[in-house]
């Protein structure tokens, strides 16, 4: 079982509920410019749906119902750095897979596909996939995608009292799909980031620069300086996992705070990130887990609570639930 965290206050729990529902809401906003043209500056952009998936108003795409796959396993409490859950995030992003999603990533199709063909009844599915995650990686010169930092923020909520343990959970996360290093790389740096945020309410991406590899740290610090001097629009295009954390952390940081208010801040800053344009769901979604994180659930506008679905049948309301129960160490269940 996950370290228990339960000694999270009210406000603290509201950010780890905030986690998912920025992401889905980034996600949403976001699908229908992905890979097409932004909104312009100043202009807001809206939940109409459509894309490359053909997505309904509101509805999120793979980003968001990968990290869903995610929380459901940390909702029971697991420690994601166990075979047993890993198994069972595997065997969840199998399901979505299964289901035929209107949208999904050229790698993370490729591993899901050939774990699918290959895995057996006596097979570990956690085991395998990691398995042919390397194998596409030592086959494709450029295999660093952003598929596994767009779902990360949800290993955040199993080890919020462990950054030790919550690094090594992100990078057994992101390796079910992305076996590349820089790929693990943004998603230990995404989720302490996250984990700074729902515990102490500070924006601090370069603070799990401790948790990298000594030889790696160098260039992730000048990377994460280029998008902190921005201009934000300088990360495109953001299908590499290395921009895309450049892009949401730009988005986030560059926009000015409205007099400190948290919700315009999250609206204002997901705008930003989807006219940053390329691959607008997933910037908007990897920024959206962070705002979520710093601002809480109860900054996220009502009416995008409302509005926001997707699989495995979902609500908005319903992530904030998960997020919550997530977060608290487990409740032995996920969400039906």
């Amino acid at each position: 079982m996950a370290s228990a965290t339960d000694g999270l206050d009210d406000v603290q729990s509201d950010r780890a509920a905030g986690v998912l529902i920025g992401q889905a809401c980034g996600d949403a906003l976001g699908v229908p410019y992905e890979f097409a043209t932004p909104p312009g500056a100043g202009e807001a952009a809206e939940m109409t749906g459509g894309g490359l998936g053909g997505f309904a108003p509101g509805e999120w795409s793979d980003d968001t119902a990968m990290a869903v796959a995610i929380a459901d396993v940390a909702a029971t409490g697991a420690d994601l750095t166990s075979p047993e859950a890993l198994d069972a995030i595997a065997t969840g992003f199998l399901a979505w897979y299964d289901s035929g999603p209107a949208d999904i990533g050229v790698q993370t199709s490729a591993v899901l596909g050939a774990t699918r063909d290959r895995l057996t009844d006596d097979v570990a599915p956690g085991a395998l996939m990691t398995q042919v995650a390397a194998d596409y990686a030592a086959e494709h010169e450029r295999s660093a995608g952003n598929g596994a930092l767009m779902r990360t923020g949800a290993v955040a909520l199993a080890h919020l009292d462990d950054r030790v343990k919550l690094a090594e959970a992100a990078r057994a996360v992101a390796a079910l799909t992305h076996a590349d290093p820089l790929a693990a790389d943004s998603c230990v740096l995404w989720c302490e980031a996250i984990r700074v945020a729902v515990v102490g309410g500070q924006t601090d991406v370069r603070g799990g620069l401790d948790l990298l590899p000594p030889e790696r740290r160098a260039d992730w610090a000048r990377w994460i300086d280029d998008a902190l001097a921005g201009p934000a629009a300088d990360f495109t295009p953001n299908g590499f996992t290395v921009t895309a954390l450049q892009a949401a952390t730009a988005a986030i940081v560059l926009t000015p705070a409205s007099h400190g208010h948290a919700g315009e801040h999250l609206q204002d800053a997901l705008h930003a990130a989807i006219r940053i344009g390329d691959d607008t769901d997933t910037v908007a979604a990897i920024a959206g887990a962070l705002l979520g994180a710093k601002w809480g659930a109860t900054s996220v506008p009502e009416e995008w609570v409302e509005r926001v679905h997707g699989w495995p049948g979902r609500t908005g309301a319903d992530l904030v639930t998960l997020a919550r129960v997530a977060s608290h160490g487990g409740s032995g269940s996920a969400l039906a």
